[in-house]
């Protein structure tokens, strides 16, 4: 009887074992990213779609960001957007050093990256918002009207402007990112007060910043689709 009892005592079905190694919020995370990138891939196969398929043409990238947005007389393409990449692939370096330093329990170095996180996702936002402000307003694209010549086989005399399914898309996907964005910043602002108020310090460990680690590594690599999707292809 006492043999049976040790016997079950010792088996992996009475509990006590993580699922693959990591705890239930870690998981639950990767299973709501799993569910975001089914949403973004969507998103993006709609775009090659609607972009292999749109009449009378699709527009040319280094037509419509061939400039620094409200600066006058400047063609410099995808150098404004390009800043903008390199910004927030920055800003996940220093996500993955404010985890780093969270695994040492060092708490002035998780504020000092995190801090940074969020001054890169900021200018961010700045930078979108000034691009956004500028398609508009500016160059007059919207929803429902595209300003930009479309570029068809053999040549456009005609003139005729570019499906407006790119404004539709581009508005839809970036601003879509875009608050994803935002709401990483505004997670990352709480994980910012509560490293600093130590609340992670008496818990003994610093998981909640990798919870929200591989949210943000999550939507930096979202942008490096988009990124190549609307401006270099």
């Amino acid at each position: 009887m006492s043999s049976e009892a040790t016997v079950l005592k010792n088996s992996v079905w009475n509990g006590g074992r993580v699922p693959l190694g990591v705890s239930y919020g870690k998981m639950m995370m990767w299973f709501f990213l799993l569910s975001d990138a089914f949403t973004f891939s969507t998103l993006l196969v709609s775009y090659g779609y609607f972009r292999i398929t749109a009449q009378p043409g699709w527009v040319s990238p280094e037509k419509v960001f061939e400039g620094i947005p409200w600066i006058e007389g400047v063609k410099a393409p995808l150098v404004f957007v390009g800043f903008m990449t390199f910004v927030l692939i920055f800003s996940s370096v220093t996500m993955v050093l404010a985890v780093e330093a969270g695994h040492h329990m060092n708490q002035k170095r998780v504020k000092n990256f995190m801090l940074l996180t969020i001054f890169g996702g900021i200018i961010f936002l700045s930078c979108q918002a000034l691009e956004w402000t500028n398609l508009i307003i500016k160059e007059g694209m919207t929803m429902n009207y595209n300003p930009f010549l479309a570029v068809i086989p053999g040549g456009n005399p005609q003139g005729l402007h570019a499906s407006i399914l790119f404004g539709q898309l581009f508005f839809t996907i970036t601003g879509f990112h875009g608050f994803h964005v935002l709401s990483g910043v505004v997670i990352n602002i709480i994980m910012y007060i509560k490293t600093g108020r130590g609340d992670f310090q008496r818990r003994g460990h610093y998981e909640m910043i990798e919870k929200v680690g591989l949210y943000w590594h999550f939507v930096d690599l979202v942008w490096v689709f988009v990124f190549t999707l609307f401006y270099l292809i």
